[in-house]
């Protein structure tokens, strides 16, 4: 369960102070399916860099699973991130010296999980993720929807029980884009909490709950009953 109460976010350019986020309440059930839609500045991606703990509210207090953590030290967020949080990005951030195979692993390696049960996730890994073959592979060796796959399965190596993706398909054609979308919403049939930041009104209506955004304020908040 995600939830925030009145969380206000504002960031200062040059001599401007702009209200990112404006009060913000929200509730998320854990295995939802929800998407967050709006133009550019609405407060969208601030809103989910809030809830992954990549950044930290001016006010406001954020709870997730029953337990505050807007105030927690930075090492006790990193494990929280580390252990129910997985990121996907529109620019993948794959580390170009690594090999698919290394980028997934890399969590785990970060995570102290020993390196037999790191080989055997990560072979698991590649093999439902269909990168077999391009295993070995960097980055730079890869189709975009290749990159993507291997940071989704990257993202849901540790098993997070919450997925945040902000623009998924952004650099893809759309039919690789439905395919990646599929793989996230897979995992979200599978009882992961699945929420995506997007501009595009058709990807954000695949989402069972909707979201709305303009000027650091929820304009509506929507749910239909099947995704």
């Amino acid at each position: 369960m995600i939830r925030l109460i009145d969380i206000t976010r504002t960031f200062t350019m040059g001599e401007q102070t702009v209200l990112a986020l404006n009060q913000i309440n929200l509730q998320i059930a854990s295995g939802e399916y929800l998407s967050i839609m709006g133009p550019s500045g609405s407060g969208k991606s601030t809103l989910l860099n809030i809830i992954g703990l990549l950044d930290q509210p001016d006010s406001g207090q954020y709870e997730l699973d029953d337990k505050a953590v807007t105030d927690l030290t930075e090492i006790e967020q990193a494990q929280i991130r580390r252990e129910k949080i997985g990121f996907v990005f529109q620019s993948f951030h794959l580390i170009p010296r690594l090999t698919a195979a290394e980028n997934i692993e890399l969590p785990l390696t970060l995570g102290g999980v020993p390196i037999d049960e790191r080989k055997m996730r990560v072979q698991n890994a590649l093999q439902a993720f269909e990168l077999e073959q391009r295993a070995n592979h960097r980055p730079a060796e890869l189709s975009g929807g290749q990159r993507q796959r291997v940071a989704i399965a990257r993202a849901t190596i540790m098993q997070p029980s919450i997925i945040l993706a902000d623009e998924p398909t952004g650099n893809l054609d759309h039919q690789i884009g439905a395919e990646v979308m599929l793989l996230l919403e897979n995992l979200q049939h599978q009882g992961t909490t699945l929420i995506i930041v997007t501009h595009d009104r058709e990807l954000g209506s695949r989402a069972n709950r909707q979201i709305a955004m303009r000027d650091g304020k929820i304009l509506t908040d929507q749910t239909r009953d099947t995704p």
